[in-house]
């Protein structure tokens, strides 16, 4: 969790990928990757994310979805970002946003013998916004940058689906969490979790 999202042709998601097409990463990353604008983003994905610039501004960037380390790091958990040798840097430093419209999350559940098993698959999204934004830590690696996205513990109404949740902020501070030198700490405080859910399937895919 959270594994994939979704990005749906708004007009204001269209303005961010229009500014991350213009970028001059854009040409690095397709020698060796798909560039995903909408639709259903994975990891391994090079899309628009928003961070600052050389100059401190907000400016959109391609990023690869996923920290190379032992494994492909995707998510990184709020609670021990700070302390965490893969995350402390970015987290202290190098925070961004991913411009999300849902983010996907499948059913977890435990059969008769205390397996766990997957079960429906959910859409979920920020309640009564547009956007949800997903709070992010970036890095270069090979010259480019590459993201993950920060969890949480669940919201209480979607507990039922899975114990953890993006961190996901509000709107007005976006460009206040990707300050290098703001300290992330107090705006983890005001990060949404009314979310609307709409269930899609019996078996995620």
């Amino acid at each position: 969790m959270c594994c994939r999202y979704w990005t749906d042709e708004s007009p204001e998601l269209r303005e961010i990928v229009e500014e991350m097409n213009r970028s001059p990463l854009i040409g690095h990353w397709q020698k060796t990757s798909a560039v995903k604008a909408f639709g259903e983003i994975r990891p391994y994905d090079v899309t628009a994310v928003i961070a600052p610039d050389r100059r401190g501004r907000r400016a959109v960037f391609p990023m690869r979805w996923g920290f190379r380390e032992k494994t492909l790091l995707i998510n990184a958990r709020s609670e021990t970002a700070a302390v965490k040798p893969a995350f402390r840097t970015a987290w202290a430093h190098q925070r961004c946003a991913v411009p999300a419209s849902w983010y996907y999350e499948w059913e977890h559940l435990t059969d008769l013998s205390g397996r766990a098993k997957t079960g429906a698959r959910y859409l979920i999204q920020a309640a009564g916004r547009d956007m949800t934004w997903l709070a992010g830590l970036y890095r270069i690696e090979d010259g480019l940058p590459v993201f993950v996205i920060l969890t949480r513990d669940a919201a209480e109404e979607i507990r039922f689906i899975h114990d953890r949740m993006p961190l996901v902020l509000p709107g007005e501070l976006v460009n206040e969490w990707i300050r290098p030198d703001a300290p992330p700490e107090p705006l983890v405080n005001h990060a949404l979790t009314a979310m609307h859910w709409e269930r899609l399937s019996e078996k995620g895919a």
